[in-house]
């Protein structure tokens, strides 16, 4: 294992596709939820606890070498509305075209070919994490500090947000990013004798409400 490899997949310039997404900030800054440093932490806590926490749950699972279509199936029935859905098959076909050119294995291949209009993207994390030799801890922190960064990243254009508080907005959110990454990973070290149910199920319906209104915006700066 090559620890080094978690800085390539967590950095934001790998082109996984993920700049032209906020992650639902882009709905939260229009209807005033977000507006500055501080409710910018409080968005990003909440999602990190339960989109992040079910990213970083299937994540963790792949990358131990769970069947990635059993998963897939998994974060179906945990993304309930059909613009998140969209949008992680999307992610995810992106991030498969990265991890299959960075990280070449059999497994991505058989994933790519099974599901080819894109797996979730956690999935193909989580495989391509596998792929570089990583653990499942690791893959469970990238998706989950992605989860996070990206709508931060994003309230900095949108906002026009001074950087520095957005990086800082991450920094006091590390030891939640701990215990979500440590969550997802137990959860998915059950996933052998639980089946995916012992999978963690949280939900952020505000999230998917904004989702669904976000996508029929004739104007919108994100893809979501």
């Amino acid at each position: 294992m090559s620890r080094a490899a978690l800085l390539v997949l967590a950095d934001g310039r790998f082109p996984a596709g993920g700049h032209a997404h906020s992650g639902g900030a882009e709905p939260a800054v229009t209807a005033g939820r977000i507006k500055d440093a501080a409710t910018l932490e409080r968005f990003c806590r909440g999602r990190l606890h339960t989109a992040g926490l079910v990213a970083a749950g299937l994540a963790a699972a792949a990358a131990a070498g769970a069947d990635p279509l059993l998963l897939d199936d998994a974060a179906d029935a945990r993304t309930p509305v059909p613009a998140l859905r969209q949008v992680a098959r999307r992610l995810g076909r992106q991030m498969m075209r990265a991890a299959r050119a960075t990280w070449p294995s059999d497994a991505l291949d058989a994933l790519a070919a099974a599901r080819p209009r894109g797996a979730h993207q956690p999935v193909v994390l989580g495989l391509a994490a596998r792929s570089a030799g990583l653990t499942p801890l690791d893959a469970a922190y990238a998706v989950a500090y992605e989860n996070i960064s990206g709508p931060a990243t994003a309230a900095v254009r949108l906002l026009s947000l001074d950087p520095f508080d957005a990086t800082a907005v991450l920094a006091h959110l590390t030891a939640d990013l701990d215990r979500v990454a440590a969550q997802g990973a137990e959860a998915a070290a059950r996933v052998a004798t639980e089946g995916t149910d012992a999978l963690p199920t949280a939900s952020a319906p505000l999230l998917d409400i904004t989702a669904e209104q976000h996508a029929a915006w004739p104007v919108r700066l994100f893809a979501s």
